[in-house]
């Protein structure tokens, strides 16, 4: 069992839930005053996505990310930075001819899907470890071993530290070659995403499989989707983790109440201290990941 247990929250994340919650942030000031929100009700660690202010949709506009890293660094508000490095993976293909590409589709380099990350040098950014059929009907998400290798490379060059996103087994063994190979600098950081159709279910032994595949000693945390949220954070300090929730993942505080993101954290530290756990404050999480320090 974990008992000193970092608490990520992802803020907002690209998916089409902005017309399912009034709670879910879509400007830049939005996400940026929902992050501080959740990092005085206990969160660690905050997850960033951005997103087209006057669509609502996911968006890789480095000035998007830039104003809310700013807004949440000069607040008076303490807490570590991860964006996602996910966004550029997107392909939808045409069932019927899939040498054509569909609206939605946007596909990019693994380098090109960092420069906010080279720009704004946050503490954290992620890597998603593999590509992944996502969900029903033809969204492909592309994250090739060339494209990782490339992308864990420009990110190690930048000191960033690395979160690799675990979708499924394979994406797990994937990611230990990266540590292997030295692409992916110490403390290694494991985030096992569960429940993403048609990923790793959200199934307890399956967590506590890939749990036991983990290297000695990693820097683990998990998640899982909608009203697995909750359980899944017990789940994950039993078995030595740490824990993620936020409105990227889960819209509800309970059956019929929407939540924020600083109602999820007040939960989620609710759950860890009950179990005889505690959260860490952000500098113990910059320990646990030995962060460098940022002028």
């Amino acid at each position: 069992m974990n008992r000193n247990v970092m608490i990520t929250c992802a803020l907002t994340g690209a998916g089409d839930t902005v017309g399912r919650s009034e709670h879910v942030p879509v400007t830049p000031e939005q996400i940026a005053e929902s992050g501080i929100a959740a990092a005085l009700a206990g969160a660690t660690i905050v997850h960033i996505h951005v997103r087209d202010p006057e669509t609502g949709k996911g968006s890789r506009n480095v000035a998007y990310y830039r104003e809310v890293v700013e807004r949440i660094r000069a607040s008076d508000v303490d807490v570590i930075v991860n964006t996602t490095a996910g966004m550029g993976g997107d392909l939808v293909l045409d069932p019927h001819d899939p040498t054509t590409f569909l609206e939605g589709t946007d596909l990019v380099s693994g380098v090109d899907r960092l420069p906010h990350v080279e720009e704004l040098l946050p503490d954290i950014c992620t890597l998603d470890c593999g590509s992944l059929n996502f969900g029903e009907g033809s969204l492909v998400y592309v994250s090739t071993p060339d494209m990782l290798r490339e992308g864990a490379k420009k990110i190690q060059e930048l000191g960033v530290r690395c979160e690799m996103e675990i979708f499924d087994t394979g994406h797990l063994w994937f990611a230990k070659q990266l540590v292997e190979e030295g692409l992916i600098d110490a403390p290694a950081m494991y985030q096992l995403c569960m429940g993403i159709p048609y990923g790793a279910p959200a199934d307890p032994g399956t967590l506590a499989a890939m749990v036991n595949q983990l290297p000695e000693g990693a820097v683990w945390a998990s998640f899982a989707l909608g009203p697995m949220q909750m359980p899944w954070v017990a789940q994950s300090i039993l078995l030595g983790g740490h824990v993620r929730v936020g409105l990227e993942d889960n819209l509800y505080l309970r059956k019929g109440v929407k939540a924020t993101n600083a109602q999820l954290v007040e939960q989620a530290r609710t759950i860890v201290e009950a179990m005889g756990a505690r959260v860490a404050t952000p500098d113990e999480g910059r320990e646990i990941l030995q962060l460098k320090a940022r002028s």
